[in-house]
């Protein structure tokens, strides 16, 4: 049985990173399709036109309008053609990466990555989700090759809003714990087929979830001050680097799903990617009947930083039976990764661990 380990072309990060994008671009093509939300391309687009005339590469910019869905990568495929674009650029957070690196795969052309905030693990990875037009999750759209070029300029991310970086904790706190299960289960990696995971890729997410709790509180300190420290380096490469390796590698589980299965709900709209999965990773873990002491080393971190711990953290509020019936049942959907678990997994188990993690962390608030 074959094992994969999965990364990106090149990986840079550091304090001004981003006047470099050019001569990384150089390497890849002469005409770039810049792409990015509205706050991201104002606050870096000049910074990134600037290297890449710099070094003699055309450009097009091309707002993100907001959502990773099939139309909006269909919308910038044609402008992308139009504009002769020979590679991507794709600068801000998790969805508007998403679709450029599902533009540069319909283009069979090159994409670099370059991450606004450090908030979830999609950086790095062979993987787009995409949600319709409305934000509900529709599927993984596994890509053939990793992107490129990643580049973080770590200036850039300390500059985001602190609730941005501790969202990325929340997803990067899932590697670990997905790779662990996959690592018991022996079952085929949900994105890359093998089976099992490395012993490099267990490593890397073991690394992951060990530097969240060494640096992940002094790094949401320093970041609410717009600093960039040695653990805030740190936390931004656990969250794009190491999360990303350790999850591609490792292979998703049940923390994945549950976020998947809360976008049915539109009072969870409103919460960032790594919001919901922290929440999945406590019900995974009543899920999976991990130790006392496993549940509540993640729950101290989760309240020391921020995350959520319960459904009304995540803006739902007093939820009927037949409300959570629904999240259980898109949890569990067939093709979901929390079928990685080691053991057969229904909508009935989750919607019982959904209810337990639900207690325990309206419990453990009290307790703070």
């Amino acid at each position: 049985m074959s094992r994969m380990l999965l990364a990106p072309g090149r990986y840079i990060q550091g304090v001004g990173a981003m006047n470099e994008i050019g001569s990384h671009a150089a390497n890849l093509g002469s005409m770039a399709l810049l792409t990015g939300g509205k706050r991201a391309l104002s606050f870096c687009g000049q910074a990134i036109q600037a290297s890449l005339q710099k070094n003699e590469i055309g450009c097009h910019q091309e707002e993100f309008r907001g959502e990773c869905s099939d139309n909006e990568i269909n919308r910038l495929v044609e402008v992308a053609k139009a504009n002769g674009a020979d590679h991507v650029i794709c600068a801000g957070g998790g969805k508007v990466i998403d679709t450029g690196k599902a533009v540069a795969h319909e283009m069979k052309i090159p994409v670099i990555v370059v991450p606004t905030i450090a908030a979830t693990d999609a950086p790095c990875s062979a993987l787009s989700v995409i949600y319709t037009d409305d934000g509900v999750f529709a599927r993984y759209l596994v890509l053939p090759k990793n992107p490129d070029c990643v580049l973080v300029d770590t200036a850039v991310v300390a500059q985001a809003p602190v609730n941005y970086l501790v969202s990325g904790m929340g997803d990067a706190l899932a590697t670990f714990w997905e790779a662990d299960t996959c690592a018991k289960s022996c079952k085929p990696n949900a994105l890359n087929g093998s089976a099992p995971p490395t012993l490099s890729a267990i490593a890397l997410a073991r690394l992951c979830y060990d530097t969240l709790l060494e640096h992940g509180f002094q790094a949401k300190l320093a970041v609410e001050r717009k600093a960039v420290t040695p653990a805030v380096e740190a936390i931004v490469e656990a969250n794009t680097l190491l999360s990303g390796l350790g999850f591609e590698s490792g292979g998703l589980a049940g923390s994945h799903s549950v976020h998947n299965g809360l976008t049915v709900l539109e009072s969870s709209h409103g919460k960032l990617h790594g919001e919901k999965v922290a929440f999945g990773v406590l019900t995974q873990l009543v899920l999976e009947g991990r130790s006392t002491e496993d549940l509540d080393e993640v729950l101290n971190f989760c309240l020391d930083i921020g995350l959520p711990v319960c459904l009304e953290d995540l803006g739902v509020h007093n939820p009927t039976r037949e409300e959570i019936r629904q999240v259980a049942e898109a949890t569990a959907a067939e093709g979901e990764t929390i079928h990685s678990t080691w053991f057969p997994v229904t909508a009935d188990m989750v919607e019982s661990a959904i209810w337990t993690a639900d207690a325990l962390g309206q419990e453990f608030k009290k307790g703070d």
